[in-house]
C-alpha cells in the first residue's frame, strides 16, 4: 500500500545582510547569533504558530566547528528563545548545506513525519 505524499509550503522567509569575508561587518558575529536573529524574525512573521509546535530546526552549516559547538542549530534555537523541547539538527554538506536542510525538512513534512519545521543555512567566516 502506498502513502500519498503531502505538500510542503514555505510560509515565512528571512535573511541577514551579507558582509565581505574576512573583513566585513559580521566578521566578529557568531553564526549561532545570526541564526537566532533569523529564527526570531521567522517566528514573528507567523504569530499563529507557537514556537513549541515547531518539531525540528534543521540548519546547514559548512563549518560548524568553533564557538557553536558542532550543533549550531540547537544553540541557535535556544538563543532565539525557542523552548528546549524543540529539536535542532545541524547538516554539513559544505556549499549545499542550507539547501540540504530545506530538502530534509520538506521531505519530513511530505512523508507525514512532521507538520511544522524550520530549515535554514548559516555561516560566518
Amino acid at each position: 500500500m502506498s502513502k500519498q505524499l503531502q505538500d510542503a509550503y514555505i510560509v515565512a522567509a528571512t535573511r541577514t545582510p551579507v558582509g565581505k569575508a574576512p573583513r566585513g561587518a559580521f566578521r566578529h558575529t557568531r553564526p549561532d547569533s545570526l541564526l537566532a536573529h533569523v529564527l526570531r524574525s521567522v517566528l514573528a512573521q507567523v504569530p499563529q504558530i507557537e514556537p513549541g509546535r515547531v518539531e525540528d530546526v534543521i540548519v546547514g552549516c559548512a563549518m560548524p566547528e568553533y564557538e557553536q559547538g558542532m550543533n549550531v542549530a540547537r544553540i541557535g534555537l535556544l538563543l532565539a528563545g525557542m523552548p528546549n523541547t524543540v529539536a535542532g539538527m545541524t547538516v554539513n554538506r559544505f556549499c549545499s548545506s542550507g539547501l540540504n536542510a530545506v530538502s530534509i525538512a520538506a521531505d519530513r513534512i511530505r512523508t507525514g513525519e512532521a507538520d511544522i519545521m524550520i530549515a535554514a543555512g548559516t555561516e560566518s567566516m
